[in-house]
């Protein structure tokens, strides 16, 4: 009896060693290495949002739009969108109401530069946008996992808070 309960507790101990050692080599293969490992065009999926203050919040709405492009020669254009946003009454962007302009500084944002990826950030140079805060500047977003065509990040947002952006490369 004691035979077979330490055949199966070593058993047992084989399968756990060997599933761990599996999860480790899996997670440590889905954070991007290179800049290779980004190159394509990605949909966004979800954007989780939480405030300095800790409330959950959705910049782009519960079904946001979204697209990340990123080049083999180190240039990206990102675009996201709440797809809610209003249609200006007067049909002309530069007379919108303060109401129609605000929703849709707070419901869009779009940049491009260029990038790199360093220690399991993406290191984006802003080059310009419509967030000029940020023209000029290195924006880091933390690789949380990239695992063939999904890649999920977290950035500091530009509320003050923290986003969560999960994206669907485009085939």
């Amino acid at each position: 009896m004691r035979h077979g309960f330490l055949s199966a507790f070593g058993c047992s101990i084989r399968v756990a060693v060997t599933a761990a050692l599996y999860l480790v080599t899996a997670v440590s293969g889905a954070v991007a290495q290179t800049t290779s490992d980004l190159v394509g065009t990605w949909s966004l999926e979800a954007d989780a949002g939480t405030t300095s203050e800790g409330r959950a919040i959705q910049m782009s709405g519960p079904k946001p739009q979204g697209i990340a492009i990123f080049d083999s020669s180190g240039h990206f254009a990102i675009v996201n969108t709440n797809p809610n946003l209003p249609k200006f009454a007067s049909n002309d962007r530069m007379h919108g109401t303060a109401r129609e302009n605000e929703a849709i500084v707070h419901g869009s944002i779009a940049f491009f530069g260029t990038y790199s990826i360093s220690n399991g950030k993406i290191v984006q140079h802003i080059e310009g946008g419509t967030w000029p805060a940020w023209n000029g500047t290195d924006q880091k977003r933390t690789i949380i996992s990239l695992t063939g065509d999904d890649l999920v990040w977290t950035t500091v947002s530009t509320f003050g808070g923290t986003s969560e952006l999960h994206w669907k490369r485009l085939r």
